[in-house]
């Protein structure tokens, strides 16, 4: 079939497709709290520019450095753009994606990324900070270089460009298919020319996904007069087409001052045609207000499922920064018609559930996902359906899993938490596969599990971060038993039961911490429990301090490792009291927000506060908490006291701030610590769960007594159940600390 013909079948298709998007936002505009500058100083790493919840297209600057702190593309203390791409990562350790990017541009350029020494290396520009913006759905900027405003926003699979000309000189919009962020390496690329103002094409690349495949389509509100391509360094005289491994191609308009230029680019994993279905059913219009103004209502919708009283205004900002932040991702990675590549490569389809990627398991497993569960009911069924696909193609449940790809990164079973918790909280359609899906996963020998298996915990001298390796496996072989208790499967209860006591044999009594153990049972030496080197020792982004309190399902048992309950709480206690000093010639940037040897910075310490209340000391918790929320959250661009970590740092806020957090996965209890606001409104699926603090504030934060439902409520924790059915918490708060339960 000819490719107009092909063009013309997908249009009709597609206009069939086509969905109206309700316009009718919430009561209260709660976008205007949203401060998305937080974060995107210090390690923040978090996405900045223009997308919807949950969506694939996350548009928005990247700039030339290709360090650390650039992972998302986007550094506060960097104005320089070299383009505007469709897919960011927010808050991550490693960088990738920034696939097809647009450029406008006026005069001659040089096809490259540049360096910062002269803006005549590349295609970049300096971006005008006083015309900077952004807020949920919208990002503008103005080119120094070019004198092009720039506006941009999204819905959930395309790209809506604006650009607008002061002075056009030979004005172009280049699509650059060679600069990712400069973290991955383009394997194949094309375009081609459809239309006189639409073209297509594809980017494949190998970076941290090592194969990662994005194809768009690319519709101009202008005809394009005529297209220059640049393939492997080199102009090449082809008017309609290209490929190669590195592809430019500019598309030369006539640009009229003062008139905005308009594109529209969608995205697909699957095909170009599947991307044009894509465009004409999300965006088959081209007014870029109407557009902006959906995904206003979007975000507004998806932010109004809990809804806060307070007088503290930075709390509401970072309170609703943070919700913003948690639905950066996953993100949609089907068609609108069903299609999506699997993990196996090949292409899938269904329509019964949105599938998803970006999937950070060993940082979201702990609170982004329990939160998930809470407000996101139809998205957490989603999640088990992929999760269960992934596990079909793969073979095993995803790790950390990132454009159809698995990169098997971060330690132990995370994934086998969130379908473990998800399934105990009753979103799984069917029990048995999803538990036949963990008990697989558990039981592969790759990653130290056959170690594991052989001596009853993975010796040091086998492999490296062996402590935290064996301490996240317990974690996830504890999900198991809890799952295969609920099948009815006794023996493997029994099984993954005994196994998540594993941590037990790093235990040492004399130190009083975890530590590494060799194959023929000797504790590594030299030890300091204020060591860090970075992935290269027993622990991962991590020391001893931190490790030897991970251990989140099995805190009776951890604590009679100690002499006595009192010695336990007293090791805890030292855990926010003693230095904050690292030693190491390599230490973990990731072990950061410090109290003490406690990293708020860093996941594996998120539970750890909370533990005060597990035993029965719950003014501690209260203390701990609320020195966390109002000392690492803050409203500048630093607000952040690690990565963002795809939602994980912004969940815990969430949780807390409410007044509860999920210690252990799969147990469905939320443990209670200290509500910071008057009043909390939770839209669930039985209604509204309403969280009531009486005579709250910076001095009253210790819980006096507590009501549910009217009835008084005794339990150091809440019930999933009890908040997905909706109803009222009351909490008499108070400054004298006191045991409600």
């Amino acid at each position: 079939m000819k490719t107009a013909a092909i063009i013309a079948t997908a249009l009709l298709i597609a206009t069939t497709a086509c969905t109206t998007t309700d316009d009718t936002a919430p009561s209260e505009n709660l976008t205007q709290y949203v401060n998305p500058l937080i974060g995107t100083g210090g390690h923040g790493h978090v996405f900045y520019g223009a997308n919807v919840p949950f969506g694939l297209v996350q548009l928005g600057p990247t700039s030339i450095p290709q360090e650390w702190d650039w992972c998302s593309g986007y550094h506060i203390s960097d104005s320089t753009i070299i383009g505007f791409p469709h897919t960011h990562l927010s808050g991550t350790g490693i960088g990738d994606l920034h696939d097809v990017t647009l450029m406008p541009v006026n005069g001659t350029v040089k096809y490259a990324r540049g360096n910062t020494g002269s803006q005549q290396s590349g295609l970049w520009s300096y971006s005008d900070r006083k015309c900077e913006t952004a807020r949920p759905g919208y990002y503008a900027t103005r080119l120094t270089r070019y004198d092009i405003d720039v506006e941009l926003t999204a819905t959930s699979r395309v790209g809506f460009h604006k650009y607008t000309f002061s002075n056009p000189d030979s004005a172009a919009i280049v699509i650059d298919l060679q600069n990712g962020g400069g973290w991955d390496q383009p394997t194949e690329a094309a375009v081609t020319r459809w239309t006189d103002n639409m073209v297509a094409g594809y980017r494949c690349s190998r970076g941290w996904a090592n194969d990662q495949r994005i194809y768009f389509v690319a519709e101009f509100s202008t005809p394009i007069t005529s297209l220059d391509f640049y393939t492997d360094w080199e102009n090449i005289t082809a008017t309609n087409s290209c490929s190669g491994t590195t592809v430019y191609a500019r598309a030369n308009i006539d640009a009229q001052p003062g008139k905005p230029v308009y594109v529209k680019v969608a995205l697909s994993p699957t095909s170009t045609i599947n991307a044009l279905l894509n465009l004409q059913a999300e965006l088959p219009h081209w007014d870029f207000d109407r557009c902006t103004a959906q995904a206003d209502s979007a975000w507004n919708s998806e932010l109004s499922k809990i809804k806060i009283t307070t007088a503290n205004t930075s709390h509401r900002e970072i309170f609703y920064t943070a919700l913003y932040h948690t639905m950066v991702a996953p993100s949609i990675f089907s068609d609108i018609n069903g299609d999506y590549r699997g993990a196996d490569g090949k292409i899938h389809h269904s329509t019964d559930f949105i599938y998803y990627t970006t999937f950070s398991c060993w940082d979201t497993y702990r609170a982004a996902h329990p939160l998930m569960t809470i407000i996101h009911p139809q998205l957490t069924r989603d999640v088990v359906n992929t999760f269960l696909a992934i596990h079909d193609q793969q073979g095993k449940l995803p790790v950390w899993h990132l454009m159809g790809c698995e990169t098997n990164t971060m330690v132990g079973n995370p994934g086998v938490c969130i379908l473990a918790d998800a399934t105990i909280k009753g979103y799984a359609s069917d029990n048995d596969r999803a538990y036949r899906a963990m008990k697989n996963s558990a039981m592969l020998d790759s990653r130290g599990m056959k170690w594991r298996k052989q001596y009853g915990y993975i010796p040091c001298d086998k492999m490296k971060e062996s402590v935290a390796y064996d301490l996240e496996y317990d974690i996830a072989d504890r999900c198991v038993a809890q799952v295969a208790q609920m099948v009815g499967d006794t023996a493997g209860y029994s099984y993954f039961l005994k196994r998540s006591h594993s941590y037990l044999h790093h235990f040492d009594p004399a130190t009083r911490f975890m530590r590494g153990i060799d194959s023929s049972g000797n504790f590594n030496e030299p030890f300091n429990p204020l060591s860090s080197d970075h992935r290269n020792d027993d622990y991962c982004e991590g020391n001893a301090w931190q490790y030897t309190f991970l251990v989140p399902h099995d805190l009776p048992r951890l604590a009679s490792c100690f002499p006595s309950k009192e010695d336990f709480i007293a090791k805890l206690d030292s855990l926010f009291t003693i230095s904050s000093a690292l030693e190491g010639n390599d230490i973990s940037p990731d072990i950061s927000g410090m109290i003490g040897q406690y990293a708020h910075g860093n996941e594996p310490s998120h539970h750890i506060a909370y533990f005060y209340t597990m035993l029965g000391e719950p003014w501690k918790t209260a203390d701990r908490v609320r020195q966390i929320l109002d000392s690492l959250y803050t409203t500048s661009p630093d607000g952040l006291c690690g990565n963002e970590d795809v939602g994980a740092m912004s969940a815990w806020y969430i949780l807390s701030a409410m007044g509860f957090y999920q210690v252990n996965p799969a147990t469905s209890r939320y443990y209670i610590g200290s509500p910071i606001f008057d009043k909390t409104e939770i839209n669930v699926s039985g209604g509204t769960f309403t969280i009531i603090a009486k005579n709250n504030s910076q001095q009253n934060k210790y819980i006096q007594h507590i009501k549910l439902n009217g009835q008084p409520y005794h339990k150091a924790w809440l019930d999933f159940t009890d908040i997905a059915a909706g109803g009222i918490l009351e909490i008499e708060m108070g400054k004298q600390p006191a045991k409600w339960y």
